[in-house]
């Protein structure tokens, strides 16, 4: 099983990180090429979103549920429908100081069956990517204005 952790120092309030981090269009917004075919605004447990994106030219779609919450240090969703074998993954948030550390625990298991072991490199370098961009962008927004389009 693949595993990418990231933490990242966000200079915003806990709350606004929180409520950004499980905002559909805010999750579009910061996601190269993706759009949700399900799901909109803010999820709560039991809600699932399906995003479509391009890989290698390729469209993919994958469907995951909000299966924990805890507003607003934490909530976790798992793939229900999606090319990998298995992926979870954990958001939490943290205080610090008058900002936030949002930590991402992203655990997957490769794609494509038997053949997951030899596409998992590719696959974990290309998921740590997506999720470094993410991380970078929802940044971006929750300590500038722009966060005030989805949350206000």
């Amino acid at each position: 099983m693949g595993r990418i952790h990231r933490r990242t120092r966000i200079a915003a309030p806990r709350e606004r990180v929180f409520d950004l981090a499980r905002h559909v269009e805010a999750h579009v917004a910061t996601m190269p090429q993706e759009r949700a075919l399900q799901g909109s605004g803010l999820l709560e447990r039991g809600d699932r979103v399906t995003f479509r994106q391009r890989q290698f030219g390729v469209p993919f779609e994958l469907t995951a549920e909000v299966v924990a919450m805890d507003r607003p240090h934490s909530f976790r969703d798992e793939q229900v429908e999606g090319v990998f074998g298995a992926l979870t993954h954990e958001h939490t948030f943290e205080r610090a100081g008058d900002g936030t550390v949002m930590v991402d625990e992203v655990r997957f298991e490769p794609p494509f069956g038997p053949l997951g072991p030899l596409v998992e490199p590719v696959a974990e370098r290309r998921l740590r990517r997506l999720v470094d961009y993410h991380a970078g962008a929802l940044k971006e927004v929750a300590e500038s204005d722009d966060w005030r389009r989805f949350l206000e």
